[in-house]
């Protein structure tokens, strides 16, 4: 049986006209599940489902990839490819907000008018990792999560520091980190993915951001290298900002 059987296919359309497919489970504050390179992968529906057990409705879009693919080399490499030639998605520019950040804002907004609440959270890994950062821009997103964020990819020391935002998202960032809206970031402190960012996220946003490290090189975080700490603190920041129970 397919892992997304017991999901809801969906899709959302924003007001460029960009639509991309969601698949929804679940009941009580919305979450926003952002799934890593190369997609929606078993670990990936697994931590979805995680979240829906705390007592969440998760969507989780497909922005490539193919869903229920392994994350072997072949489907991350054929996954590179795809996002290496779309425009959605920034690779190596720095001091710039990827296009479906836009997307993902407007997936937000929709999500917080139907549930009502604070707001909803947001939590990206590895290539989309930035992504929940970028969501922040908007005031839907009440909680968002860094899973080893790793984009732009960090070749030389601007990109290994950049926060994939525009000036002008960051300073929205910063204010909205004064006001009150803590990030949560998860990372191995020896993964060379994830560059100097989390220095940079201190160093901007100062306290406003809880940082969660754990010994080592390795990288997926709450999926492939999974660390049970960081699962319970994601779901505790969820419960906390999104005020379940």
């Amino acid at each position: 049986m397919s892992l997304l059987a017991s999901w809801t296919l969906g899709d959302h359309t924003d007001a460029d006209g960009t639509t991309h497919p969601t698949y929804r489970k679940g009941s009580g504050p919305g979450v926003i599940v952002i799934h890593e390179i190369p997609g929606l992968t078993a670990d990936v529906i697994g931590f979805g489902e995680e979240v829906v057990a705390a007592g969440f409705t998760v969507v989780m879009p497909h922005l490539f990839g193919k869903p229920e693919t392994g994350a072997g080399p072949l489907a991350i490499a054929g996954t590179l490819r795809q996002v290496c030639v779309s425009k959605e998605f920034t690779k190596l520019a720095t001091r710039e907000t990827s296009p479906v950040a836009g997307w993902l804002r407007s997936l937000a907004r929709e999500l917080h008018a139907e549930l009502g609440g604070p707001g909803v959270g947001a939590l990206g890994m590895c290539f989309t990792g930035g992504f929940a950062l970028a969501m922040m821009v908007d005031d839907a997103v009440a909680a968002p999560v860094l899973c080893q964020p790793s984009a732009p990819f960090p070749v030389g020391k601007a990109r290994a520091a950049d926060l994939n935002l525009s000036d002008a998202d960051l300073a929205t960032v910063r204010r909205r980190a004064a006001g009150g809206c803590q990030v949560l970031g998860l990372q191995f402190d020896k993964d060379p993915a994830t560059g100097t960012r989390f220095d940079r996220l201190t160093s901007e946003i100062g306290d406003a951001f809880i940082r969660v490290e754990f010994p080592g090189r390795k990288h997926s975080t709450v999926t492939a290298h999974r660390q049970q700490e960081g699962v319970d603190r994601v779901l505790a920041f969820f419960s906390d900002k999104l005020q379940v129970g």
